[in-house]
Formats: structure tokens, C-alpha cells, sequence
């Protein structure tokens, strides 16, 4: 599988209580997709379609939980015309990115509502 995007951050909430969130969140879609859940080793993947796949991991951070965000192409066929099929993914990387920003703020806040205590790193 290779890896298209890679984004991390660190949410300023205890890891189980962020995983759980997460796993609503990610879960929670309308779209048919597979998953694949670890709680003890704080691992997310949900696949989807003819090559997405998206894992996420949730670890221990001094400042609470590390959530670290991986696209990965898993097309088992035709694994050369997913760039072609998503016009080569310009913009793909940025996007992702920020989409996940966005996520960790969200999971950063415990009732959904407030000042956001997180920092991104991308």
C-alpha cells in the first residue's frame, strides 16, 4: 500500500477518551465502509471503495493524545489509474491536511463546544 498523505496532532484529552471519539466519529459516516478497530493498541483504519484506506493511531502524548492520520491507496487492481482516476491528487495532500486539522480541533473539545485546546502538526 502507499502512502498518499500523512498528518499528526495532539489533542489535550486522555487517549482513550479521544480514541472513543474518533472511532464515533470515523465510524459514524454514511458511506459503506470496512473497519478494522484496536482499541488497545489505539489503531483505527476504515476502507472504502476501490483504493481508499485511512488508519488512524492514538497514542499516549505528554500533552495528552497523539492522533497520527495515514491515506494509503489499497487498490488490489488497476493500482496505477487511482492518481489518474483523482485527477493525480492535486491538492489532495493540503486538503487532507486541513481536513484533519480540522478533526483534531473537533476532538479536542470535550462537549463540543468552547476554546479548543489542540495544536496540529503537520
Amino acid at each position: 500500500m502507499k502512502t498518499l498523505a500523512e498528518a499528526s496532532g495532539v489533542v489535550a484529552r486522555p487517549p482513550a477518551e479521544v480514541f472513543e471519539a474518533l472511532r464515533r466519529r470515523v465510524t459514524g459516516g454514511g458511506y459503506p465502509m470496512r473497519t478494522e478497530i484496536d482499541a488497545e493498541r489505539g489503531f483505527l483504519a476504515v476502507q472504502g471503495g476501490w483504493w481508499y484506506r485511512g488508519e488512524y493511531r492514538v497514542t499516549a502524548d505528554p500533552g495528552g493524545a497523539r492522533v497520527e492520520h495515514r491515506v494509503v491507496n489499497a487498490a488490489t487492481r488497476g493500482r496505477w489509474g487511482v492518481p489518474v482516476a483523482n485527477r493525480f491528487f492535486v491538492g489532495f495532500r493540503a486538503k487532507t491536511a486541513a481536513d484533519f486539522a480540522l478533526l483534531v480541533e473537533e476532538l479536542g473539545r470535550p462537549d463540543g463546544h468552547g476554546p479548543v485546546p489542540a495544536r496540529t502538526v503537520a
